[in-house]
């Protein structure tokens, strides 16, 4: 059989790749861009977006000396090629599995991620951070940020570079646009200048020239502006020059030889630079390149065939719950309108964005925008739903707070991805919402156990006078059916589920009821769906508090500061003194894995519940402790 790499299987890490004779980097391309794809359609994972930086990789890792140079990739989305080429060769099929590969760079896992991501927009900062700890160190390396897939749209990327087009530093920005935003119609005269104004000997003279003269004379004013306004008649992007950066390109970003001769011009190029590459998601797959969303991420599958249609699930996932109520809403109220920070299909909005085109915003990687924006027009009686993945929430935490919370506005937070998420790692994870939101005043926060209470607190939420959020987790519930029907339901106002003895209650908190269900068989105890996390239902807790021997809260969240504390403090101002035990997720970042594995890590199945609670009950209370960490075989201490 022939060899597919001979000259990849020959390359273990970058050094080798620069042993390479740079006539043969097309060949390295052509050879990582067959790898990844046959082997991420063995095990699934992000797809497209490293299809387009293949070149891009190839050409990086042979101009720079990495890893003493830094590359930052944001998002990492695009940074499969480059975990191919720095030593993970061999383990890129664990990727996104439980003590497999990251999804996204990781610096504990390799000296090549030189920063962690997940979210998007944060290259530029982190490695202008790096460029000028260099320079205060007296090291001479070079800091590349690769940012790409959309992250420009994000304000913290212009935050980056309006601060490093005024500080003295060598960074180097690779703009990677791979959606063809900026006008095709380039033309042979555009190209020629393209090609001039990537050169080395356009921009030796450019260097020397600014040398040679006074840098506020008239003569280098007239041939600055001259330079910029002759760029800016035929390539976009005069924005940067004017920032402070250095503008090369756009070139071409599958064209190594080229990517390669522009990188060596750029690393010799003082100050801070900015490459524009345009690039094709998907690249070299044209499955992927005709449909790049269905491409983004995908599951296993055979390459020869492409993603074959997904048989429809027996149970609805909560996105597809919020998506149909969001559109029954709007039928019923003009005045709805939904804001979403570049989530259209993750967070279930294709059918709205389609159906009501004129009250869907989708305002780009802007989370702190989407909730402001969402404020303003509650300010004017419109009805906002912001949805949302609990972890980006985190980047508009303020917003939450000082533009909706304090002025009391109408609008609805639909959190997804809540609690454990699993494959996409820590980074994704909304393990901390509950934490983070009921600390604030006005707050009326919402947890369904199933799926007709998630379509019922959407409801319930947007009915309110005031700031709402309905977190519910990634996945399909327990197959509970669903009312068509909409109805509020009493705020602050828990259910019992099961009547159990008086010796153990449960008060479970969101997605893991039936995992207590199943526990509390077992123990013969009592549940309670709380349902809601603020206002708590003190009545209930004194209530169960008064007849039961032992309170277990539950919840998918982290344990400090959590709805299990909000119960501890119910219990200390009633001055009602009761065992407590409080689970949830545990005081670290958990690595990726299944929904299922990371929950069973976190001692929250059904079967480490029972345990736990079991040697609890029967005051071995350290022993269940010892028991509840056990379950967490890769805890940071």
């Amino acid at each position: 059989m022939t060899n597919q790499y001979p000259i990849l299987d020959n390359i273990s890490i970058p050094a080798d790749l620069r042993e390479v004779d740079q006539d043969k980097l097309p060949q390295v391309a052509d050879e990582l861009r067959r790898y990844l794809i046959n082997h991420i359609a063995q095990c699934g994972g992000h797809f497209g977006s490293g299809l387009g930086t293949v070149e891009l990789t190839v050409a990086l890792h042979y101009v720079f000396n990495t890893p003493d140079d830094r590359i930052v990739w944001d998002v990492g989305h695009q940074a499969y090629p480059h975990k191919i080429l720095t030593g993970r060769k061999d383990r890129i099929t664990t990727i996104k599995q439980k003590d497999g590969l990251a999804p996204f760079p990781k610096r504990c896992e390799s000296e090549y991620d030189t920063f962690g991501v997940g979210h998007s927009s944060t290259s530029i900062g982190a490695a202008l951070g790096m460029a000028l700890a260099s320079q205060i160190k007296g090291e001479d390396r070079q800091c590349v940020a690769v940012i790409g897939d959309g992250a420009m749209t994000a304000g913290m990327a212009y935050e980056a570079l309006n601060h490093g087009g005024e500080v003295d530093n060598d960074i180097l920005v690779i703009l990677n646009e791979n959606e063809m935003s900026i006008s095709p119609n380039v033309g042979a005269l555009t190209k020629m200048l393209i090609k001039i104004v990537s050169g080395r000997t356009y921009n030796r003279m450019r260097e020397k020239s600014k040398r040679m003269m006074r840098r506020n004379s008239w003569l280098w004013r007239f041939l600055s502006r001259w330079e910029i306004h002759t760029k800016g008649m035929f390539v976009p992007n005069t924005l940067f020059e004017e920032l402070g950066f250095h503008h090369l390109g756009p070139i071409d970003g599958h064209d190594t030889e080229q990517l390669v001769n522009t990188l060596k011009v750029a690393k010799d190029i003082k100050g801070p630079k900015l490459l524009h590459i345009i690039t094709k998601k998907g690249k070299g797959y044209k499955p992927a390149e005709e449909d790049p969303i269905k491409y983004h991420a995908v599951s296993p599958f055979d390459p020869d065939k492409g993603m074959q249609p997904k048989a429809k699930p027996s149970k609805p996932s909560y996105t597809a719950i919020f998506g149909q109520w969001l559109c029954d809403m709007a039928r019923h109220d003009n005045y709805l309108v939904c804001i979403t920070p570049a989530m259209r299909e993750g967070s279930g909005l294709v059918e709205f964005s389609k159906l009501f085109p004129k009250r869907y915003f989708d305002v780009g990687i802007a989370e702190q925008h989407a909730v402001t924006l969402a404020a303003g027009m509650a300010c004017e009686g419109i009805k906002p739903v912001v949805a949302i993945y609990s972890s980006f929430l985190q980047r508009a935490y303020d917003q939450l707070i000082h533009d909706v919370a304090i002025q009391d506005l109408n609008v609805l937070f639909a959190i997804d991805r809540a609690g454990v998420v699993g494959p996409d790692g820590a980074t994704h994870a909304g393990s901390m919402d509950l934490s983070f939101l009921r600390c604030v005043p006005n707050m009326v926060i919402m947890a369904p156990a199933d799926e007709n209470e998630c379509r019922q607190m959407l409801y319930t939420g947007y009915e309110h006078t005031g700031p709402a959020a309905v977190r519910y987790p990634r996945g399909t519930g327990p197959g509970v059916a669903i009312d068509s029907e909409m109805t509020a339901l009493p705020i602050g106002e828990a259910r019992r589920v099961r009547k159990g003895n008086q010796h153990i209650a449960f008060l479970s908190f969101g997605g893991l009821l039936d995992q207590v269900l199943l526990a509390a068989e077992k123990l013969d105890a009592a549940v309670v769906d709380m349902r809601f996390v603020k206002p708590l239902d003190k009545n209930m807790i004194q209530k169960i508090a008064r007849s039961h021997d032992l309170l277990v809260t539950v919840e998918d969240n982290v344990v400090a500061g959590g709805a299990g504390s909000a119960v501890n403090e119910v219990l200390h101002t009633l001055k009602i003194t009761v065992p407590v035990l409080n689970l949830g997720l545990p005081d670290y970042f958990q690595d990726h894995g299944s929904r299922e594995e990371v929950l069973a890590e976190a001692g929250l199945d059904s079967d480490s519940i029972r345990q736990t609670v079991k040697l609890f009950s029967q005051d071995k209370a350290q022993n269940a402790q010892l028991v509840y960490l056990q379950n967490h075989k890769n805890q940071h201490l």
